[in-house]
């Protein structure tokens, strides 16, 4: 809500110092696209195509250029829909549609993103077999709701083997960046200090002196975690409060 972002004005760096935000962009789906070798998502992110402009293209069998504002938003929730394991109910309430409507929407999407839907079914598949599911860093969560003889906790382990591997990638990634720009900050020197991180953002707060040096390493450090298929993008901004820097 608005008033909970305004309350970020209150937090503000110290005398002489400013700001730095990274923030990774789209980074689940970054991933999702590396682990499902998706040929379209793969090419989107690689020739910096707007991937929900190129969804709504695909699924609303449109060209790009011809994409409405609405039909964008809609194939971002669908987007961003898949890497929670969202059902047409959940995503017919999110964007106000039938929930038949939905459905035609999740399954257009899946025939387009054939990679994306071969990868849901192998990893709910190799769960169920293995009995857990694993991130890019080997890092395991068991999913016992697999084996259940009620089904709507079944559905539950079905989202969950979907998810983790993306959203727990992500998890690992933020954190390994964050050693590696402390480590960095450390190993130069500086006063800069690393004060917060949110989901998939880091937060400096940055002597104005040391402001161009710090930028330099939140996105080299950032983008630099892991190799993927597709490049990883961390977008810069700053300000002289929280509330100014998102």
């Amino acid at each position: 809500m608005e008033i909970g972002k305004k309350l970020r004005k209150v937090f503000k760096p110290k005398q002489g110092c400013i700001y730095i935000d990274a923030d990774y962009s789209q980074i689940e789906l970054r991933i999702l696209a590396h682990i499902s070798e998706d040929e379209n998502m793969i090419h989107a992110f690689n020739n910096d195509e707007d991937i929900h402009a190129q969804a709504a293209s695909k699924v609303f069998n449109v060209p790009i250029s011809k994409v409405t504002k609405e039909e964008r938003s809609k194939a971002k929730a669908v987007n961003f829909g898949i890497v929670y394991g969202i059902s047409d109910f959940g995503l017919a309430q999110q964007i106000h549609v039938s929930r038949q409507e939905a459905k035609q929407y999740i399954d257009e999407y899946l025939e387009e993103y054939s990679g994306i839907r071969n990868f849901m079914e192998s990893i709910v598949e190799k769960a169920t077999e293995d009995g857990f599911v694993q991130t890019l860093y080997n890092r395991r969560r068991y999913v016992p709701e697999l084996k259940s003889n009620n089904y709507n906790i079944r559905q539950f382990g079905h989202r969950i083997a979907m998810n983790t591997g993306v959203q727990g990638t992500a998890a690992d990634i933020i954190k390994i960046a964050m050693i590696n720009v402390y480590r960095e900050l450390k190993k130069k020197g500086l006063k800069s200090k690393l004060v917060l991180q949110v989901h998939d953002e880091l937060l400096i707060e940055a002597d104005e002196s040391e402001k161009e040096i710090v930028k330099n390493i939140l996105k080299s450090q950032m983008e630099n975690v892991i190799k993927l298929r597709v490049p990883i993008v961390a977008e810069l901004s700053e300000g002289y409060d929280w509330y100014d820097v998102k």
